[in-house]
């Protein structure tokens, strides 16, 4: 590699100055010595963050929206002009937590050239407590299996890789412990989408129909048709303060409407009612179970059940 060469672009989205500026002090007290660029992708915000953020980090590039993209069209604009060896997706609601991070995360991956997308920890803002950060594709026994708590039961998440391998409301456990351990799974939360740019040219960018949520399990199953591997780190950490821009309800129903939109692209047609089904009665039983006990979140349950 040259010396001008970049090592890491890293594509951040944001609309809020507060959680933007912690998430770049940290990032570039962790860029020492890489040669880097920072793109961020000011997604229509009314106070115009990019323009702040420029006075205080005037070495990051801004790319500004004038209308509120999702998830995957903010990002792709960035990734489209990112030069990098390797590209990070990165959420601004983040802080970096280890000051080697990328300079190990590079090293660990240019050590296993069969890797073409990985994540580090997403850990609480305790710090010590963490976060879901992806699982395995959601084939129809994992949906099933999700959407009606088997996957909650001691021991069944060996026989059926969970599509969440850790996920709220649940009746059992956390399953914490899974992300403590490094391991090989099928996709990485978008909030640290660490890819390697081989990778990501044979994969190509985000599908834009999926505005928010699934869009980095689509892409991440592209990345694996093409034979690349997609692994967790936990080695390093990353703090992510989670579920800030939309609220539980308006996640939970993006996911399942866009997990609907996944089949129609990559599963057979007769799939979709089975999906579909399962979805709605996953919604009906915790309508159910929550009632009495949490009816807040029995509530959100059945404005899900209506629109999907």
């Amino acid at each position: 590699m040259s010396k001008n060469e970049i090592q890491l672009s890293i594509v951040i989205i944001s609309s809020k100055i507060d959680y933007l500026t912690d998430c770049l002090k940290t990032a570039y007290l962790a860029l020492k010595g890489i040669k880097n660029e920072i793109i961020i992708v000011d997604n229509a915000s009314q106070d115009k963050v990019g323009e702040q953020i420029k006075v205080k980090f005037p070495e990051v590039k801004i790319i500004r929206r004038e209308v509120n993209g999702g998830f995957g069209e903010n990002n792709n604009m960035g990734m489209k002009i990112a030069k990098g060896k390797y590209i990070l997706l990165l959420n601004d609601d983040t802080k970096i937590l280890n000051k080697n991070i990328f300079k190990e995360m590079i090293a660990w991956m240019d050590l296993h050239p069969k890797v073409g997308l990985s994540s580090c920890a997403l850990v609480n803002p305790d710090e010590k407590t963490y976060q879901g950060s992806g699982g395995y594709f959601p084939t129809l026994s994992r949906v099933i299996a999700w959407m009606t708590f088997l996957d909650d039961i001691p021991y069944i998440d060996k026989i059926i890789k969970p599509y969440h391998p850790m996920h709220g409301f649940s009746f059992f456990h956390t399953n914490e412990d899974y992300f403590k351990k490094i391991h090989k799974q099928d996709w990485v939360t978008g909030a640290f989408f660490f890819m390697r740019r081989e990778a990501m040219d044979m994969a190509g960018f985000f599908d834009e129909d999926f505005f928010l949520y699934v869009e980095e399990v689509e892409l991440a199953y592209r990345f694996v048709k093409v034979g690349w591997e997609v692994w967790y780190l936990p080695k390093w950490k990353t703090l992510h303060y989670g579920m800030i821009t939309t609220g539980s309800e308006k996640a939970m129903t993006m996911e399942m409407q866009n997990l609907k939109l996944f089949y129609k692209k990559h599963m057979p047609n007769w799939q979709l009612p089975i999906l579909t089904f399962t979805l709605k009665f996953g919604a009906f039983i915790r309508i159910l179970f929550y009632g009495l006990s949490k009816p807040d979140i029995a509530k959100i349950y059945a404005k899900i059940l209506k629109n999907i």
